[in-house]
């Protein structure tokens, strides 16, 4: 990303996948609009929504708003990976239709794409900014920027489930997505993990200890936010054993195919 004097700012898309979120979807993105610059983009792609959702970001009159809807739904990782592909500007951010942007959350992102393709930032809860709990102590589950370890350490945490990786805390560099899309067809819920496998498989992962985002639970959220049964928990453990592997392959093409 250019830095040089005279250079042209980067532009920013932010990415939402939506179903049923007219409880929050305009505080949302009032939120976000507050942070983004004039030529940067918001993609909300609606996944067949049975709620007023539509009717309240269409009655947003921001050009910088694009709405697309499904005719049927898909579920949030299929929906999330429509979004990622209409992207159009140079950086790339995701967002849930339920959280809050912390002011300033556009520029410090940005600090972190000058040298990584992928950043993951701290984040925590509305309404009083309390930190994430973490999901076995139940202590403060914070990502810093000093846990930026090896890759083997970061990816056995992933496969642990311990590593505070959330799509709506990550901001990625568009070029990236020539990896990570498509999804892997498997790939059925946890779209952020697959992201920050990818990430550090190419050792372009960054974390950022600032909060960036104030996140909503509810009974509704697409990451669960309690302990899941176990045959849950093994299945979701072995398809992030199979995203590591294609990972590991989509990395090792690219680096073969920057090399003709």
């Amino acid at each position: 990303m250019d830095s040089a004097p005279g250079a042209i700012p980067p532009r920013v898309t932010v990415c939402i996948a939506m179903y049923n979120g007219d409880r929050w979807i305009r505080s949302q993105l009032t939120s976000i609009l507050d942070e983004l610059e004039s030529d940067d983009e918001v993609v909300v792609v609606d996944d067949a929504s049975t709620d007023t959702s539509v009717d309240v970001v269409r009655s947003i009159t921001d050009p910088r708003v694009r709405l697309i809807r499904h005719d049927e739904n898909l579920g949030y990782v299929r929906t999330f990976e429509h979004a990622l592909s209409l992207a159009t500007r140079e950086l790339v951010f995701l967002s849930d239709q339920d959280d809050l942007w912390v002011p300033g959350r556009r520029a410090v992102m940005l600090d972190g794409l000058r040298s990584h393709c992928v950043v993951a930032s701290d984040l925590v809860l509305l309404p009083d900014s309390t930190p994430l709990p973490h999901p076995l102590t139940g202590r403060p589950w914070r990502l810093r920027s000093a846990a930026t370890t090896s890759r083997w350490d970061t990816q056995v945490r992933i496969w642990a489930g311990i590593a505070p990786y959330f799509g709506c805390a990550m901001a990625l560099r568009r070029e990236f997505l020539d990896m990570a899309l498509p999804f892997p067809r498997f790939l059925n819920e946890s779209h952020d993990l697959w992201l920050a496998t990818l990430a550090n498989a190419a050792g372009c992962l960054q974390h950022v200890s600032e909060p960036t985002v104030q996140r909503r639970l509810h009974d509704n959220n697409a990451s669960p936010s309690k302990p899941r049964g176990w045959r849950a928990v093994i299945t979701a453990r072995i398809m992030l054993l199979r995203c590591t592997l294609v990972a590991t392959r989509r990395v090792r093409r690219g680096r073969a195919a920057s090399r003709r």
